[in-house]
């Protein structure tokens, strides 16, 4: 299905009645939208897995609707609490993905305004609660292509800077590359109506809280993260894909980051990193043909960031799924070793 996890199709969705899949949790990783790295994180799929039906059930309990099933253990569907073992295989409730058409290098959304149901919405709801140096608003800010008012605010924060208030920030979700829309553009190609669009907003807000909350009683900072969201057949929404991981957020221990940020820093370090820099530039539809293959992480540091996704696992929902180190001790030496 793509770089970081494989799916299992059991029933196929329909316009009007959801389908039901599996998504197989692997141990590959990406980053820079380039696709699958070189190397395999052990044991990196089911830590995402567990973490991920972990807040599920949370929102499941507190009424947001999700797409989740269950967690699969000799294909038997389980919560988290009949788990036996680890598992990468999570199923769910399978919604029509429709894509938007390239014309003249151009997407053309305009199937969005007349689907009613059943399908991925075609965004990426970004949360942000605070702007580490180098983050992308800073970019937009200056190239005029964000305004404050868009985020709310009245000045441009120091970097690093907890927000007054989280930003909702949105990016698309179907094209070759990740492009940041505007709010109004989001809404837009969506099909959403403005009273939809509103209430998509206030979930995000919901869910980041949670995440925050959990993340706190480990010594852990939510920074920001995504969220995919989907309407089911009744035209309701429903939160898919994976959140609360460390794929899907940026969390940071005494200004640490624990998260795909890690393989990220490595990473800029590198002269495979300037040609994407400078591919991207050139060609953001077809850079991924320019850049040579990258290279592979340190052994140190790909055991190292497997071990933080496992030690994640295990602290944030309270059950040793994993033999790994505290959290703490594995980020005092991440912070040795990245100095």
């Amino acid at each position: 299905m793509g770089s970081v996890k494989d799916l299992i199709i059991l029933e196929n969705p329909s316009e009007n009645s959801l389908g039901r899949g599996r998504f197989i949790f692997s141990d590959r990783y990406s980053v820079f939208d380039y696709g699958e790295m070189p190397d395999l994180i052990e044991d990196k799929g089911k830590a995402i897995c567990i973490v991920t039906s972990f807040f599920f059930e949370k929102l499941e309990n507190l009424g947001i609707k999700t797409h989740y099933i269950g967690v699969v253990e000799e294909d038997k569907v389980k919560s988290l609490s009949e788990l036996k073992n680890t598992s990468n295989i999570l199923e769910f409730k399978m919604v029509r993905v429709v894509k938007p058409e390239l014309k003249d290098n151009i997407y053309d959304y305009s199937i969005f305004q007349s689907l009613k149901n059943n399908f991925l919405i075609p965004l990426e709801v970004i949360y942000r609660n605070s702007l580490p140096e180098g983050s992308s608003v800073f970019r937009r800010l200056k190239d005029g292509s964000l305004k404050m008012e868009d985020l709310g605010l009245n000045k441009i924060p120091r970097p690093g800077e907890k927000l007054e208030k989280p930003i909702v920030d949105f990016s698309t979700k179907l094209e070759v590359n990740d492009r940041y829309l505007s709010k109004e553009e989001a809404q837009k190609i969506s099909g959403l109506t403005m009273e939809e669009f509103e209430k998509l907003i206030n979930i995000t807000l919901f869910i980041d809280d949670l995440i925050t909350h959990e993340a706190e009683k480990i010594s852990l900072i939510n920074e920001d993260g995504k969220f995919e969201y989907a309407f089911d057949a009744e035209r309701n929404f429903m939160v898919v894909d994976a959140l609360g991981t460390l794929d899907e957020c940026r969390f940071t221990y005494n200004g640490i980051p624990i998260s795909k940020e890690i393989a990220r820093i490595y990473y800029r370090k590198t002269e495979w990193y300037k040609e994407i820099e400078e591919a991207k530039k050139k060609d953001r539809f077809n850079w991924k043909n320019m850049v040579g293959s990258p290279p592979n992480l340190p052994k140190e540091l790909k055991d190292l960031i497997s071990s933080i996704y496992k030690a994640y696992a295990n602290e944030i929902t309270q059950r040793e799924w994993f033999d790994a180190p505290p959290m703490k001790d594995l980020l005092n030496r991440l912070q040795e070793l990245l100095q």
